[in-house]
């Protein structure tokens, strides 16, 4: 025997999924935005999003939109909270739930990205978002501040080879000042989070600086413990 639909009285509301998406890029953190294209606002900068379908949970429509965007999957996505405000969409009363992601910017599929009227800002040039956007950047933005003191997340970020003057780089981006050159590097080195390799990165030298890898036993011990990176 089917059971009867209840809640019929109820309204029904909308819910979305709205994506913060971080890149790096030549020491800049960046961020994927892309021209609206469904009214209101049609033709604003918008973070990248979508309404949740029946079928799917938040979780997987915002990997859906990633990867519709970017041809990207299994990449970091992080939930970062809930914009509820009655107002707080034009079109109808909606409900988002925001998420953040980090990807290598050199790993998206640049045609993709380009197809859907996307476009990478850097903070200093970010135009102004649609509805509550602004704010759910300034959220994710604090949010990775905060993760970023707990785990070393260059992981998602940074090439599989790096230099450590390129990690520091990251990080000096992230919260937006500049770090100590020897103290960064001895107590990054004192987790013996790093694989030194027998290659070097001659791009910005003669003598260039020496690649590293992660090691990603100890990276997961130090992620799940929990610890102070830098600061």
């Amino acid at each position: 025997m089917e059971e009867k639909k209840t809640y019929t009285k109820q309204h029904t509301l909308l819910v979305a999924t709205d994506c913060i998406v971080f890149g790096f890029d030549q020491g800049l953190l960046k961020l994927l935005v892309f021209k609206r294209r469904i009214a209101p606002l049609v033709g604003n900068w918008s973070l990248i999003g979508s309404f949740v379908n029946k079928d799917e949970s938040v979780t997987d429509a915002a990997m859906r939109i990633l990867v519709q965007f970017t041809g990207l999957q299994d990449i970091f996505l992080e939930e970062l909270k809930v914009y509820s405000k009655v107002d707080r969409d034009y079109g109808d009363r909606c409900i988002s739930i925001a998420q953040y992601a980090l990807i290598r910017i050199d790993d998206y599929n640049e045609e993709l990205v380009e197809k859907h009227g996307a476009k990478w800002f850097s903070f200093d040039e970010l135009p102004r978002l649609v509805l509550d956007h602004n704010d759910m950047v300034a959220d994710a933005l604090e949010g990775i501040r905060i993760k970023a003191r707990r785990r070393p997340i260059g992981l998602e970020l940074l090439p599989e080879k790096f230099t450590i003057p390129q990690l520091q780089s990251l990080y000096e981006a992230i919260y937006q000042r500049p770090l100590d050159n020897r103290n960064f590097r001895k107590k990054l080195l004192s987790f013996g989070l790093l694989v030194k390799l027998d290659e070097k990165d001659k791009t910005t030298s003669k003598k260039g600086a020496f690649l590293y890898t992660f090691d990603y036993d100890k990276y997961k011990v130090l992620e799940e413990s929990g610890f102070d990176f830098f600061l």
